[in-house]
């Protein structure tokens, strides 16, 4: 289980697994909880480069980023620490 701590957002954790470049058991702690429950079920399964190219820059009102785009970050990280 990979975790990661957003910064700047509601939620206060991301916790995700990787399975063959694929995403599986996402879960935001804190945050929205219906509006991360629906990215949760709708990137489960998904590659994690089409997740990165959907979800990066997505801003939360006036903040610079949000939630999806926290997820993204947490995925870039993760891919770089997999080299």
């Amino acid at each position: 289980m990979q975790e990661y701590f957003p910064k700047g957002v509601c939620s206060r954790q991301i916790l995700f697994d990787v399975e063959n470049g694929k995403l599986k058991d996402v879960k935001f702690i804190g945050g929205c909880s219906g509006n991360l429950k629906g990215i949760s079920s709708l990137v489960e399964g998904m590659d994690i480069d089409n997740v990165i190219d959907r979800l990066s820059g997505i801003r939360c009102g006036l903040r610079k980023t949000s939630c999806p785009d926290q997820f993204s970050i947490a995925l870039k990280d993760y891919k770089e620490r997999s080299k």
